[in-house]
């Protein structure tokens, strides 16, 4: 049970509303309308740390800082207060006259990884049922797609870790590639800290010398864009030296021979000149990996965010399979999710080709089991629509009117001032905020919409751990949930019924569409997920003993083939050696720890909820016959290489003291007055050639635009690149820079790598 200590009464306990850690924290109503925010220690993942945007995450709450009224574009042009009425009516109108005179698919809907599951799922169910449009997708698009294309196409299903947090610090050796959770997740450090101090070792793959890096035994720094390369000559390496985990390759994996030889063809001193990265340390991030009996790889956004992401995060698996590291206990291939619900976002239906409950949207059986759900014709049902950029590049020419939830593609898409004219051109934009980001300054209708504090609503962590937000107080007068937005213009469009505005209501139906799906919610309910600190999905219904639903059922002993008893709240996982077969709702375990499944020799259906399945693969992998297969991956050049004219390197990323594109951050004074604005970091040898010191400005040019910012000379990057963290709008915007080329699998455009020039600025 949480919070078992003395608290105030009403203090609730809840979840953090930035990143994909999720971190527990308790709110306090205080005077003004707004909360105080304090440590939550029952909550295993953060264990009561907060990082400096959860300690203030209250600020954003206070009426200055967001919006309170909805806003219509006047006569004059200027954004002006509304009647929520008014607002409506001006949305639905627009919508309906975009769909006469061009076809449904003139309209799209582009959502946010921050949404709650149920406003992920509404906001799905909205566009194809209501609008009947396929013009739908989210920014998460932008966040781990190129990891969960690799992790479906290797084992069968995407979930961003196939393992809690906490079999971190019992491994013997991390490879942390393009990742910097000491900034970006700082709760998340003490994890790799206690691996270390267990013994474990840490290696970090990144181009700069990070706040991570600095903590690790070894730092592998490559050029941007060659991740690819530097996983194929480990793999090249852990060939020759007769490390291959044979048994298991030739037990659990299929692909193997294809894989081999082409990783082959990427010898030690080939991958030395492609990546910067010498033999000797490829050497010992071999040895390093290979020499404890387990060992895991964790992949972010660098290797990600990439127009070959896909085969990248794909090599870095294939170095897992051949030495045994995938579907064993403490061992695996994990992606640290970025944003809130970047894992659950992207389960429910707001991603162009995707179903609730992870089911493809060109598979008949999904579109039936949906369709039935939503009481509609599964023909009536879109096809697969535009992934994230090339939607808002049809922005005013296909699409002719859009409707963002929780997003600012301004600030955080690729050649963003691109995507700021197309938005620019549309005949109709509405947006739903919290805040008047850049992107609600172009809207024709803007509407306030509540956050975290004061709504109730599941998020999915990075660990695929489902979550209940709680809501602490009433939001303000004038301000609205998104599911009463949905409400209220699916009601206008004719659709009076199927858009409840309880949530705890649409997560009903959520489990319900999800239930035999991959991501199988149906065996998780509100007040299980109230009673304990979360459920690991796969999680699929079972009936209790009296025969009704059994997912808000508390905690009980069921049967199994495992050896131990399950004794956490609402059946959890209780012992860190356990697991679970993906695909199985009975209590089957082949784990030799205790298991949650209970005792017994369990040939029966389980009387109990299913406890959730915290750690996958231990059984089988979900593919078809089970195995995991390698993926025959080359290394390619990156989409833009330097030249003459653009000879450096551009890489972007975040900072410890905002998040994403900034909207919410931006406005609290504690942290702008951490990280005020952008920069330009850069080497030393660099700034001598431009003749720049610290602090003064520099432009960077790429084939999209100019950026300028001051100088921050550090020699911790490579002399060959220059950073710049991507939150904030104007003339300081990283994104103006960057590359949209796109990965062929997942749409992932090419954020982390592009060809820059940099130049002194006079004034």
């Amino acid at each position: 049970m949480q919070n078992t200590g003395t608290r105030n009464p009403a203090t609730t306990p809840t979840h953090c509303p930035y990143c994909a850690l999720q971190c527990g924290m308790n709110l306090t109503p205080v005077e003004g309308g707004t909360v105080e925010v304090s440590e939550r220690a029952d909550f295993p993942v953060n264990r009561g740390a907060l990082c400096g945007k959860g300690r203030t995450a209250a600020a954003v709450l206070a009426p200055g800082a967001r919006l309170t009224s909805p806003m219509v574009r006047s006569g004059d042009g200027t954004l002006v207060p509304a009647g929520w009425d008014e607002a409506l009516d001006r949305i639905a109108g627009n919508l309906e006259h975009t769909r006469a005179r061009y076809g449904a698919d003139a309209l799209g809907v582009f959502g946010g990884g921050g949404l709650t599951n149920e406003k992920a799922y509404a906001l799905g169910k909205f566009a194809r049922v209501v609008l009947g449009t396929s013009q739908i997708d989210y920014n998460g698009r932008f966040c781990m797609s190129s990891a969960a294309a690799a992790g479906t196409r290797a084992f069968g299903l995407d979930r961003g870790l196939p393992f809690p947090l906490e079999d971190i610090p019992r491994t013997g050796c991390v490879i942390l590639v393009g990742s910097n959770p000491a900034e970006t997740m700082p709760p998340s450090l003490r994890y790799f800290t206690e691996l270390r101090e267990n013994g474990g070792t840490l290696i970090v793959v990144d181009p700069r010398r990070t706040k991570t890096a600095e903590q690790a035994d070894l730092h592998l720094a490559p050029r941007p864009g060659t991740d690819l390369a530097l996983a194929l000559g480990m793999l090249h390496l852990v060939v020759a030296e007769g490390r291959v985990d044979e048994a298991y390759v030739e037990e659990r994996t299929s692909g193997w021979e294809a894989a081999r030889a082409a990783a082959m063809a990427h010898w030690p001193e080939y991958v030395e000149r492609i990546t910067g990265v010498s033999v000797p340390e490829l050497r010992q991030a071999v040895r390093l990996f290979c020499a404890p009996e387990a060992a895991m790889v964790l992949t972010a956004r660098g290797p990600e965010q990439q127009a070959k992401g896909t085969d990248t995060v794909g090599a870095w698996i294939n170095l897992c399979l051949a030495t045994g590291r995938a579907g064993r206990p403490l061992s695996g291939y994990g992606c640290l999710t970025g944003q809130g619900n970047g894992q659950g976002g992207r389960e429910h239906g707001q991603k162009a080709d995707q179903l609730p409950g992870y089911r493809k949207l060109t598979d008949p059986a999904a579109r039936r089991h949906v369709a039935e759900v939503w009481g509609v014709d599964p023909d009536a049902l879109p096809g697969p629509g535009r992934s994230a950029y090339e939607l808002l590049d049809a922005l005013g020419t296909d699409v002719r009117s859009l409707l963002v939830m929780g997003s600012n593609p301004v600030v955080s898409a690729p050649r963003a001032a691109h995507i700021e004219g197309r938005l620019r051109s549309l005949d109709f934009l509405a947006v739903c905020d919290v805040v008047l980001s850049e992107t609600a300054e172009l809207a024709d209708v803007v509407l306030p919409v509540t956050q975290w504090a004061e709504e109730t609503g599941t998020t999915t962590s990075l660990e695929g751990r489902v979550l209940l937000r709680r809501r602490a107080i009433t939001p303000p007068d004038g301000v609205r949930g998104d599911l009463e937005v949905l409400h209220g213009l699916a009601g206008r469009l004719g659709v009076e019924k199927g858009f409840p505005t309880d949530p705890e209501e649409v997560f009903e139906e959520l489990r319900r569409a999800s239930a035999g799906g991959p991501a199988d919610y149906s065996g998780i309910g509100y007040r299980r997920l109230a009673e304990g600190n979360g459920v690991f999905w796969p999680c699929p219904a079972q009936p209790a003993a009296d025969g009704t639903d059994a997912a808000d059922t508390g905690s009980g002993t069921g049967t199994g083939t495992g050896t131990g008893n399950s004794t956490g709240s609402g059946g959890s996982d209780t012992d860190s050696g356990s697991g679970r077969d993906t695909r199985t709702g009975t209590g089957n375990s082949t784990a030799t720890d205790s298991d949650t499944g209970g005792t017994g020799s369990g040939s029966a259906p389980c009387t109990v909820p299913h406890p959730g399945t915290p750690r996958l693969f231990l059984d089988r992998f979900a593919t078809d016959d089970g195995r995991a297969r390698f993926a025959p991956v080359t290394h390619r050049p990156s989409a833009e290489e330097p030249d003459d004219e653009y000879p450096v390197l551009l890489t972007t990323g975040r900072v410890v003291s905002q998040y994403q594109s900034g909207a919410q951050t931006r406005r609290v004074a504690e942290l702008n007055a951490a990280a005020p604005g952008p920069f330009v970091e850069l080497h030393p040898r660099l700034a001598a050639r431009l003749g720049a010191a610290e602090g003064d400005p520099l432009a960077v040019v790429s084939r999209r635009g100019r950026a300028v910012a001051p100088a921050r000379i550090t020699t911790g990057i490579r002399p060959d690149t220059v950073f710049m963290p991507f939150h904030w709008p104007g003339e300081g915007r990283a994104n103006t820079l960057t590359n949209p080329a796109l990965d062929p699998t997942s749409r992932m455009p090419e954020f982390k790598v592009c060809a820059v020039r940099v130049e002194t600025v006079t004034f």
